[in-house]
């Protein structure tokens, strides 16, 4: 296999962390079906054969892509805060990780992570919860509602812009060939369902929804 560095260069020593960030970026970039260890050694510049001296194999490369992302959480907290912006902050933290590496997330969800950096972000949600006098298993489900609104947002503003993105810029064609008898509310809101791809609109949106979940999660019983 032909390498990629220019003769005579210094070639920088290859590293579990420089194959793993190269996975990402070509999963980033085209998608998880394009990642194969050839693929990743020629990103590398090296030979494949030279990859498995610090990744055994591509199982063991898409859970050091899951370790990688999950490890990008800002998991920064102050216990003086109340539970409620200590929760809006974790939630806010996986959604950016979320936005960041959109395609290397669906292997976060599908990849097991053998390391501790898997729990981190479930021990701060557990802790926030017990910090607000919520019992273990109340806490248990209060994470799991973080981490799945965090992750439904992102998809529903990837989905929400795929199926409906085509009205920003074709909305008056698009909602003139619709039948009122059938679609009142939609022609009715027609403006806001136009901009549903804008970045405002999508911040908006989930800030909105946070603040439900987090009013709901807040008039849960808990200890005195």
């Amino acid at each position: 296999m032909a390498s990629n560095a220019t003769p005579g260069a210094v070639r920088p020593v290859l590293t579990r962390e420089r194959i793993v960030l190269a996975a990402v970026a070509l999963i980033e970039r085209e998608s998880a079906q394009a990642l194969s260890m050839r693929r990743v050694a020629a990103e590398l510049g090296v030979a494949v054969m030279s990859l498995y001296n610090h990744v055994p194999n591509k199982g063991a490369l898409l859970e050091g892509v899951a370790e990688h992302v999950v490890s990008g959480l800002e998991l920064h907290d102050d216990p003086a805060e109340q539970w409620q912006e200590r929760a809006r902050a974790l939630v806010r933290s996986f959604r950016k990780v979320a936005r960041d590496n959109p395609r290397c997330m669906t292997i976060v969800l599908t990849h097991k992570i053998d390391t501790p950096v898997a729990l981190r972000p479930a021990e701060r949600a557990l802790a926030l919860a017990d910090a607000a006098g919520f019992d273990g298993e109340t806490a248990v489900r209060i994470m799991r509602a973080l981490l799945a609104y965090a992750l439904g947002a992102q998809l529903r503003e990837v989905g929400m812009s795929k199926m409906l993105g085509h009205l920003a810029g074709t909305g008056a064609q698009a909602f003139g060939r619709l039948d009122p008898g059938e679609f009142p509310h939609v022609l009715a809101n027609a403006g806001a369902l136009a901009g549903i791809d804008a970045e405002a609109d999508a911040e908006a949106d989930f800030e909105f929804g946070l603040d439900l979940l987090i009013g709901a999660l807040d008039r849960l019983p808990r200890r005195p």
